[in-house]
């Protein structure tokens, strides 16, 4: 069995809000939306989102709940944290963790939290003052 890639479906309530998020704060590209069926495509290099609005078909409580996160791995985690902690609510600050990464996280306009991170460098050490809870 081969599996290509995963590119997660949200909810959001505020589609125009959504795609503003992901292209203006994260740089993503707007591949295809369609208004009348409330369904965005966006991606930014290897990494894709798409977002819908809640339907008739599943039940809802008004509010997009994810009870994890989205990882998204990157060398380039302190350019996107120096770009990113101005510009979107900080779930936690860029720090050397013990599980060997390098990383933050944020989150987005729907409150789903997006991780950014690196493996630790040879000579990274952990940072004991900064770590989360």
């Amino acid at each position: 069995m081969r599996l290509d890639y995963l590119c997660p479906m949200l909810w959001t309530n505020d589609m125009e809000k959504s795609i503003s998020f992901y292209t203006d704060v994260l740089g993503f590209e707007l591949d295809e939306y369609n208004k009348e069926w409330a369904w965005c495509h966006m991606h930014k290099d290897k990494v894709s989102f798409m977002f819908t609005s809640p339907n008739e078909h599943t039940p809802y409580n008004s509010q997009p709940v994810l009870t994890g996160s989205f990882y998204i791995y990157t060398e380039a985690v302190d350019e996107i944290w120096e770009h990113l902690k101005d510009k979107a609510t900080v779930s936690y600050g860029i720090a050397n963790f013990p599980h060997n990464m390098r990383e933050f996280a944020i989150l987005d306009n729907n409150g789903y939290m997006l991780q950014f991170g690196r493996e630790l460098k040879s000579g990274e050490v952990i940072d004991e003052t900064n770590l989360r809870p």
